[in-house]
């Protein structure tokens, strides 16, 4: 199993499965971070959290910590 933590940057990955609980997962849905859609790792933050990356046009930040509840495939 890859997590979106794991994609290095400039590297897309498309969503497979979520694996947040709850509210969590709903948050991620509510972002626009569905299964099957693709997402581009744009920059990391200068101490490694979060993530800034693109999804359906727009950009937005993620903790690594819920990027690792996100299972990709390149």
């Amino acid at each position: 199993m890859r997590t979106l933590k794991e994609i290095p940057i400039g590297g897309e990955a498309r969503v497979v499965k979520l694996h947040g609980m709850g509210a969590l997962k709903r948050r991620i849905m509510d972002m626009g971070i569905t299964k099957g859609v693709t997402v581009r790792v744009r920059k990391l933050a200068p101490l490694g959290d979060p993530i800034e990356i693109t999804v359906r046009g727009y950009q937005l930040s993620i903790r690594k910590e819920d990027a690792a509840t996100i299972e990709v495939e390149e």
